[in-house]
């Protein structure tokens, strides 16, 4: 709004002072005068009041004011508006993203795990009669145009643990014969307490008869479907299952991989073996793998002792894990399967993807 207009022709400023000619006027479209004009004499625009002519003034600074304060306002609303749908845009075109990358990772994985149980087929071809080593690692980077990443693959012996799922026969009864005490061997030789046996045998078997108290309470009463159940048993803590969990497994029969098995689970088998026994043989297949189970014979240490554990080994595996991994940036998919090979055949055993 102008300080003054057509319809104000008499305006006047209040704070002007009169002169001999009556009381000053603004003439019309003419600037107002800082030296007839008290109030811009003053520097005080907001005191400046133009009469209208019927008796009122206005002060029309405040009109401007108020104008910039809504201009103001609305700006920030839609500033705030914009923001938050570009955000909004922003997170959800991140998580499609992510979802895509994921599934395009997913399918790597599912590859790999493919691959892995040729390589386990065309590996088994060129040594059939034993298996050798345990572990087995490689990876490359994913053969997807659109995808940059890469993909690994570890391949593990399940024969090289100790299958606790044999401590009971499929009868309900315990193998104390051999499973049972060659477990305890195991315990002894991770240091553990002996009564974990028992806990896992009343986990598994079909009575009610607890060899420990409490081991039955809510016990399943059957074998276990996969490793992470040992955590729900009583009296196996976190700490426990992870010294644990390297050297067992529930697949497989009860006889070990003489050529995979780490020094604890060596330690399980029939014959007193200390620790320095199962290292010799550790350190005989790092040169020659053992090819037939009277190899042992040619271990130092074993020329008598190794005829105790013949029948309780073999040389060779049909089970093993396989550990395809996929990663693109942060993103990363896994898949964690057992695979029982026959042959140029499969049959998958365990299967998670996460």
């Amino acid at each position: 709004m102008s300080l003054w207009s057509e319809k104000r022709d008499n305006s006047t400023c209040a704070h002007s002072r009169p002169d001999k000619n009556g009381p000053a006027r603004h003439r019309r479209n003419t600037p107002l005068n800082p030296l007839t004009c008290h109030c811009l004499a003053f520097h005080n625009l907001s005191d400046c009041f133009i009469s209208t002519g019927d008796g009122q003034t206005e002060n029309p600074r405040n009109n401007h004011g108020m104008a910039l304060v809504l201009t103001l306002m609305v700006v920030t609303l839609v500033t705030a508006m914009v923001v938050e749908f570009a955000y909004g845009v922003y997170v959800s075109t991140s998580a499609l993203h992510n979802w895509q990358t994921s599934q395009q990772l997913s399918l790597a994985a599912r590859s790999a795990t493919q691959l892995g149980s040729r390589l386990i087929v065309e590996k088994k071809a060129l040594e059939p009669n034993y298996t050798y080593p345990g572990v087995f690692e490689t990876s490359q980077k994913i053969p997807f145009e659109e995808l940059e990443g890469t993909i690994s693959i570890r391949i593990e012996d399940e024969a090289a643990r100790f299958n606790i799922n044999t401590l009971v026969y499929a009868t309900g009864a315990v193998d104390r014969n051999y499973a049972y005490p060659a477990f305890i061997r195991l315990l002894k030789a991770l240091e553990l307490k002996p009564d974990i046996a028992d806990r896992i045998v009343d986990w598994i078997d079909p009575d009610n008869i607890p060899n420990l108290q409490g081991a039955e309470d809510e016990a399943k009463n059957g074998y276990l479907d996969s490793m992470d159940e040992l955590l729900t048993i009583p009296g196996i803590d976190k700490e426990t299952f992870e010294r644990l969990q390297p050297y067992v497994t529930i697949y497989g029969s009860n006889v070990i991989n003489i050529n995979t098995a780490g020094v604890p689970v060596l330690r399980s088998l029939p014959g007193d073996i200390d620790k320095s026994m199962a290292e010799n043989i550790v350190h005989y297949r790092e040169l020659t793998p053992l090819q037939i189970p009277t190899d042992i014979l040619k271990v130092a240490g074993f020329k008598t002792v190794g005829n105790t554990m013949l029948g309780r080994f073999n040389v060779y595996s049909n089970t093993f894990r396989i550990i395809a991994t996929a990663t693109s940036g942060d993103i990363k998919r896994i898949i964690e399967s057992v695979v029982a090979i026959s042959g140029t055949s499969r049959s998958v055993l365990y299967w998670r993807e996460y």
